[in-house]
């Protein structure tokens, strides 16, 4: 429902609202100043806004309904710095992002905001977000240290948290220029941690969270959940054992809450200069479990390995497609001449690949589920890698189910007979599209 108001009425609610709240952001245009209540928001086609305005959402009802302010682009300040623990413009977004339950919000110059809802980019019905505007949206997000890495790298990424409602969120955000316009991506961060069964993970996933050395690996590309997943058996550790986590992350996405472990959380860039110094440091700092949030360079993989033989369990994550293509990926980072001495590092101290992607579910309550291949570093395993036969993993994976592994086909094949995604959807995105049909035939 969309109220109006008479300029007489507009001035009288100006006042009220500039007196409330001492704002910049009420100058003396009040006649650019529109109140509105959006009534039964259900999803992102809902909000509606007038041309020429600015969003500033405020949605902390239980229901999704929202109240909102607009206030045109025209009379905004070019940038606000707020003060210390008070609440900046960007945290309007980050609780209509909350409260559609979105997972990344994008905002780029000349487009209006765009939010990923259930894997698919939703545009709001707003107005494009100007140069000046995008400015005081994301700068008084940043401290001198991040503003400096902005400035010096044209991107930066660090965590952030906004109170919404009664709830703190976090939300990993990333800046970046583009065509010489700022731009921002953030990535709503769970507040729980689920179960394996929450997030539809395999059962034999648990082997790999009983181990007490060597190294697992989470396999996938952006957006694919790996975090999530690494988070949720990290959990299980804390609840069931007696361990000094120690977690080097960029930014630190999960907040633990110590159970039966001890953990400590180190954020690269501000508890610790980079990946490899932290991992340096890490061996000395008495952990049983190591979580490396990315496995990005030669020397990173190098300290990470030479934990796992040293005694450690070390959980990292790595961008590859699925479990076999994780070999090579780590291989590439590598000159030639070194290949043989990593493939047996490789051989001997890693114990699991767990690759994964995201799809939309079909079922109710529950917005996307993980796709997961899963190989154990078995006798074969191994023998494949220290041979370079890597085109073997995976036909070997394939028939190892008994021993827990299973690949992309079984994983959509499972999905699809749960009812939690669509039939074509999975053979859209099946690696092996031949095998998925025979396999939901009953031929194996």
């Amino acid at each position: 429902m969309l109220v109006e108001f008479q300029f007489d009425q507009l001035r009288s609610i100006h006042k009220s609202v500039a007196a409330r709240h001492n704002s910049a952001l009420f100058g003396r245009r009040a006649a650019f100043v529109y109140c509105v209540i959006l009534e039964n928001v259900s999803k992102l086609e809902d909000f509606t806004y007038r041309e020429g305005a600015q969003i500033m959402l405020d949605a902390n009802s239980e229901t999704l309904s929202a109240e909102a302010t607009f206030v045109s682009e025209e009379s905004a300040p070019a940038a606000v710095v707020p003060k210390k623990n008070d609440k900046l413009e960007i945290d309007r977004y980050f609780e209509a992002l909350v409260k559609l339950d979105g997972s990344d919000l994008h905002l780029k110059v000349d487009q209006p905001p765009i939010m990923r809802v259930k894997g698919s980019l939703q545009r709001l019905k707003a107005p494009p977000i100007g140069h000046e505007q995008m400015k005081s949206l994301c700068f008084p997000m940043l401290d001198d240290r991040q503003m400096k890495i902005l400035e010096d790298e044209g991107g930066a990424d660090f965590a952030y948290s906004a109170l919404i409602g009664d709830t703190r969120w976090r939300f990993r955000v990333n800046l970046l220029y583009q065509q010489g316009s700022l731009g921002r991506v953030a990535r709503k961060v769970n507040n729980t941690i689920p179960n394996f069964e929450k997030l539809f993970l395999p059962a034999s996933i648990e082997r790999l969270c009983t181990l007490d050395q060597g190294m697992v690996l989470l396999a996938g590309v952006t957006g694919s959940g790996k975090s999530t997943t690494i988070g949720s058996m990290l959990n299980y550790i804390n609840r069931n054992y007696r361990k000094h986590i120690l977690t080097l992350e960029d930014p630190v996405e999960f907040v633990f809450t110590e159970d039966k472990c001890l953990i400590n959380q180190r954020e690269v860039g501000t508890d610790v200069k980079n990946f490899e110094i932290g991992m340096k440091h890490a061996v000395r700092e008495d952990p049983d479990i190591i979580l490396v949030g990315e496995l990005r360079d030669t020397e990173t993989f190098k300290t990470a390995i030479h934990a796992a033989e040293t005694g450690h369990l070390v959980y990292g994550t790595i961008h590859a497609s699925n479990a076999p293509s994780t070999i090579t990926r780590i291989l590439d980072l590598f000159p030639q001449e070194e290949h043989a001495a990593i493939r047996s590092a490789m051989a001997f101290n890693m114990k699991g690949i767990v690759a994964q992607k995201l799809l939309k579910s079909i079922k109710e309550g529950v917005s996307r589920v993980p796709s997961i291949e899963l190989m154990f570093f078995d006798v074969l395993v191994r023998k494949y890698i220290l041979e370079e036969q890597e085109h073997m993993l995976a036909d070997h994976i394939r028939k190892s189910d008994k021993d827990g592994m299973q690949d992309f086909t079984t994983s959509l094949k499972s999905l699809i007979d749960q009812g939690l995604i669509d039939r074509q959807a999975a053979l859209d995105v099946a690696p092996n599209r031949e095998a998925l049909q025979m396999a939901l035939k009953g031929i194996s």
